[in-house]
């Protein structure tokens, strides 16, 4: 079993999900704490599936990953603010319009992940002759909707919050924008560690 095999994983998740739960409702930052009720939401999704999707551990460890650096973004100070607003390279702009925050980089990181998740659920009916240049756009396309779609969570996390650190225009703008880039990127990954998977396996079976 999948589970059985990432036993470790789970737990790591579990462990990192309750102590941010238990800070952020001793701080009273209920942005977050919306957050992590989303995140527990998908990880009994993942939990309850994972024996039918059969996530490897590249799409687990990401997500974990993805998770722990969202959580430490809101919530590990950083100077007067707190660790996503924190600017890795200053390389153009200021303010919400600067480049390179924390904050891009998790998009960045996490929508990568999302777009190769998009892949494995594609993947069983894909059949074996697989159109790679028709997949990818439509990867990119999916990685970038579901970017999207977390623009509207965090949206109604201003809506009914109210005192967000969700930021303005330029934020929205740039975290769509490096939403694109690591989708972008995942093809590359995508193309170069599992499509050569894929073509052993038709050898194999022929």
């Amino acid at each position: 079993m999948v589970i059985k095999k990432y036993w470790w994983l789970i737990l790591f998740n579990v462990i990192y999900v309750l102590i941010f739960a238990w800070y952020y409702l001793s701080v009273k930052n209920y942005e977050f704490l919306w957050y992590i009720a989303i995140l527990t939401f998908f990880l009994v999704l993942i939990l309850t599936t994972l024996n039918r999707t059969r996530f490897d551990g590249v799409v687990l460890g990401g997500l974990s990953l993805w998770g722990l650096l969202h959580m430490l973004g809101g919530g590990l100070k950083v100077g007067e603010g707190v660790l996503y607003k924190f600017v890795v390279f200053d390389w153009v702009g200021s303010g919400e319009s600067q480049i390179l925050k924390f904050d891009q980089v998790v998009h960045f990181f996490g929508f990568g992940i999302t777009t190769i998740i998009f892949y494995h659920l594609l993947k069983p009916y894909l059949g074996s002759q697989i159109n790679f240049k028709v997949l990818y756009p439509l990867l990119v396309l999916g990685g970038m909707g579901f970017g999207a779609l977390n623009e509207v969570v965090e949206f109604a996390a201003v809506a009914f919050f109210g005192q967000t650190g969700v930021g303005g225009y330029w934020n929205t703008a740039l975290d769509l924008v490096f939403n694109m880039l690591g989708a972008i990127v995942a093809i590359f990954f995508i193309h170069y560690y599992y499509k050569p998977k894929i073509n052993l396996a038709q050898n194999v079976t022929l």
